[in-house]
């Protein structure tokens, strides 16, 4: 019983302990994991494709910031003064733009690919070329 107890006791403190995690894509331990088991299935190279999935994962979540910084300072030259993480000055961007996580230019209504004006702005919504 004490072996139950304990062992409950340790798994409340180590979840309690475990900092939450931002909503980013990709990262070393998503990416190595899903690269472990195909470099497993692939001839038994897990360790491999462990290591060539962290390196995807860290390049997809600098990619992704990169992006949030550049939207952020979008937002910025908007709004000046504006207060807040980077993060969250890229969403209110999405936000405002209608775009996408991944998206610099806002698409159409139907999801496809974004309308352009002569002048190489885009066109607002439900506009017609």
């Amino acid at each position: 019983m004490k072996k139950i107890l304990s062992l409950s006791l340790a798994a409340l403190i180590s979840v309690g302990s475990v900092p939450l995690a931002h909503a980013e894509p990709g990262g070393c331990l998503k990416y190595g994991a899903a690269g472990a088991v195909g470099g497993h299935v692939a001839n038994h190279h897990g360790v491999l494709g462990a290591m060539g999935g962290c390196v995807t994962g860290m390049y997809v979540r600098h990619r992704y910031r990169k992006e949030a910084r550049a939207k952020a300072a979008l937002y910025d030259k908007e709004h000046p003064g504006a207060k807040g993480t980077y993060a969250e000055k890229a969403t209110a961007y999405d936000v405002e733009h209608s775009t996408q996580p991944g998206a610099m230019t806002p698409t159409t209504p139907n999801g496809g690919a974004p309308v352009q004006t002569p002048a190489g702005q885009p066109a607002p919504a439900g506009a017609q070329m």
